[in-house]
């Protein structure tokens, strides 16, 4: 794994993001803002909020999956990726109690994250920030981005996510869809 990598989801008045929509699927509404801006140096100044996660190492993959993802996923800040979503979530309680194997078993075995995520690279790409242990009302950010041709295939991988058994562990998600200029 690389270094950890601190992000800051800041939405404000400025930002290279157009934020299209902000509509909670489960839980409390984020209040409104036009722009997001996207940081590694921490929250950008004068915003509404700001959501802080970090990437880490990998939790739930095996090693072959890992090798899969990292050969069939191009990078992010693609120039023809103009569309990104940013989805955070927070999973319950019985999730966190469960042990490593038993969310594990959910989360591949049965809902087949991953493999669901595979079907559609390299098309959307994908960085995933925890922050469970940063204080947030968040467990995890999703960042997602992917060119406005794939829009459709998008919304057909976050429609098969949300119909797994996984999802009914989640308690809050809200659905933040971008735009850049």
């Amino acid at each position: 794994m690389t270094d950890p990598l601190a992000i800051a989801f800041t939405a404000g008045e400025t930002g290279p993001w157009r934020i299209a929509a902000c509509t909670p699927v489960t839980g409390t509404a984020l209040p409104a803002a036009p722009r997001l801006a996207v940081t590694a140096a921490g929250a950008a100044p004068g915003g509404v909020w700001t959501l802080i996660g970090t990437t880490s190492n990998t939790r739930y993959a095996t090693r072959a999956e890992t090798d899969a993802l990292a050969a069939r996923q191009q990078g992010l800040g693609r120039p023809a990726a103009t569309c990104a979503a940013l989805i955070p979530i927070r999973k319950s309680a019985a999730w966190w109690a469960l042990a490593q194997d038993e969310r594990r078993d959910i989360f591949e075995a049965r809902s087949r994250h991953t493999a669901i995520g595979m079907d559609y690279l390299p098309q959307v790409a994908r960085r995933l920030h925890h922050c469970r242990d940063l204080g947030g009302a968040y467990d995890f950010l999703t960042w997602f981005e992917y060119a406005s041709d794939d829009a459709a295939a998008f919304e057909r991988m976050v429609a098969r996510l949300r119909a797994t058994e996984e999802w009914r562990y989640v308690e809050a998600e809200m659905d933040l869809r971008l735009e850049r200029d």
